[in-house]
């Protein structure tokens, strides 16, 4: 019989209700559960692939190529699982299916509601994952109250009422804030959190209780009394230094066995602690590198959420630090500042703002054998700046930043000329592509064909292939024997521009060979300076 864990949140957003998730979920992982995750999003978007990072952080993609909320990257890193399209849902996206199914005339005439037509369709999620693992664990995004999210906490109602009791474990993830006027820690939030929940139908089993000073034996009885619920349920989420560190945290306030017990399952093996040795020791490290990322939202450290873990990630597997920073492609200071740093990464994006500092950084980082790495656009760049530089093609640029440039050596592909919605008319997910050997690329995968995740439209242009390898440039990968995948410029210590995302890949323990081969070179080069 399939198990579930609901996970809602109060008080305020950005509580960290997947990380919460996520982490119980390991530890249920080390007791010997094949545990997934489902993200449910109550806004009316179909997918935030058309939102504005400011507004939701990075646009993290499946392997099946859905555009998903990054809490999905979170999962995967967390759970080192690969999630897809049925790890994610939206309002807009189940709004959609079901008047789709209305103007088939699926229902036969009946007047389609929100209960029971758009209920019973996000029930009919919730279980989509239920023969592919022992628990699924579901993320209801938003704070309880929201108008839009009511469907979504009707269907956890009625799913608790349709199921047995020993199948359901409902979590709840609020504010407990400190008030330092009066040095007090509140917990009334919780309380009218917990209060809006319960009138909904919904009486969490578990509070965790996000806060920045450790709860008492008194503040905890008292969150206990006013929320239906034993003391020890009440579980204190302190903020952390890492992330990783939080499913110790949990465990030691026997998280994971409060939550076996209402559950009534037994551990499958005998729980595993070296996954806690391991993420403590990350911090140990003394030898620290200096990476300046180069992008569009510099403000916005979540814009490049999946890049940030991929770089500590790999400094870890080189037993050191990495100290990121994020410096704006359109700051007038940019050259002055990147001189400070050991390594120079540029990452992806759409647009043509901050392109021109983008490309700044990157002939700043050829010309002084600086190891640099760029991710789609970040590569896109990179060809533009060997193309006008090196091969003195100068108006070279891509055609979705001027249509009419005389050396188009990035473009947008054929048939996708005639957009008409900007959402999902990219290449997207999983593609293959070939390595060709005595490459870096090569030496780096150790393997002659890889699978990578894909976010884009523009292409380099094969056509201009030939005249930028007479200038040193290379191309060590390919998607079926056409489309560059992965340039290298030779004589360079590191210099590579990929068409795909591989910091989507990124795993605790398992760094992506390409952002371990770029740590790798930075810290030799700090050595020899």
């Amino acid at each position: 019989m399939a198990k579930y864990i609901f996970i809602t949140g109060g008080v305020v957003s950005s509580l960290g209700k997947g990380i919460s998730g996520a982490s119980i979920g390991k530890l249920l992982q080390l007791h010997g559960f094949k545990v997934n995750m489902i993200k449910f999003d109550p806004y009316i978007n179909v997918d935030p692939g058309t939102m504005n990072p400011y507004q939701h952080g990075e646009v993290f993609v499946t392997i099946d190529g859905a555009e998903t909320d990054l809490d999905l990257g979170t999962y995967e890193r967390f759970l080192d699982v690969y999630t897809s399209k049925a790890n994610t849902n939206t309002s807009g996206d189940i709004y959609r299916v079901v008047i789709d199914r209305e103007r088939r005339g699926d229902y036969g005439g009946a007047t389609v509601q929100v209960i029971p037509h758009i209920t019973d369709e996000i029930k009919r999620r919730f279980s989509a994952l239920k023969d592919e693992c022992d628990i699924s664990i579901i993320e209801i995004g938003g704070t309880v109250g929201d108008i839009e999210g009511l469907p979504f906490m009707e269907a956890v109602r009625q799913f608790q009422l349709e199921n047995r009791k020993e199948d359901i474990f409902s979590i709840h993830v609020t504010l407990v804030p400190y008030i330092a006027g009066a040095r007090e820690l509140k917990t009334k939030p919780t309380q009218h959190s917990v209060n809006k929940l319960r009138e909904i139908g919904i009486s969490p089993d578990m509070i965790i209780s996000r806060t920045e000073h450790h709860l008492d034996k008194f503040l905890k009885r008292k969150i206990a009394l006013f929320c239906n619920m034993k003391e020890n349920y009440v579980v204190e989420a302190i903020d952390a230094s890492s992330i990783y560190y939080i499913p110790e945290a949990f465990y030691s306030q026997k998280v994971d066995t409060l939550v076996m017990k209402k559950l009534k399952i037994k551990p499958k093996k005998k729980f595993d602690k070296s996954w806690f040795v391991k993420i403590k020791s990350f911090s140990e490290f003394s030898r620290t590198v200096k990476v300046a990322v180069v992008g569009k939202y510099a403000d916005l450290k979540d814009a490049y959420k999946s890049i940030d873990e991929s770089l500590n990630i790999a400094a870890a597997a080189l037993k050191a630090k990495v100290r990121v920073d994020y410096l704006g492609a359109e700051d007038k200071g940019l050259l002055k500042k990147i001189k400070n740093y050991d390594a120079i990464l540029v990452p992806g994006g759409f647009g043509n703002r901050g392109v021109e500092g983008k490309i700044r950084a990157i002939t700043y980082a050829r010309e002084n054998k600086i190891p640099f790495l760029g991710i789609c656009l970040g590569m896109q760049c990179s060809v533009i700046e060997i193309a006008r530089n090196l091969a003195n093609l100068k108006d070279a640029n891509s055609t979705e930043f001027c249509k009419a440039t005389k050396y188009p050596v990035i473009k947008i592909l054929d048939e996708q000329k005639n957009i008409k919605y900007m959402g999902g008319t990219m290449r997207l997910g999983s593609y293959k592509s070939k390595l060709k050997k005595n490459t870096l690329a090569y030496k780096l995968y150790k393997s002659s064909e890889i699978e990578e995740r894909h976010r884009h439209r523009y292409e380099m242009n094969p056509e201009f292939v030939e005249i930028l390898k007479k200038v040193g440039l290379y191309i060590s990968a390919y998607h079926k024997d056409v489309l560059p995948e992965i340039i290298e410029m030779k004589n360079h210590p590191f210099f590579i521009g990929v068409q795909f995302h591989p910091e989507f890949a990124s795993r605790p323990m398992k760094p992506h060979p390409l952002f371990e081969g770029f740590i790798n070179v930075a810290l030799l080069n700090k050595k020899k300076q």
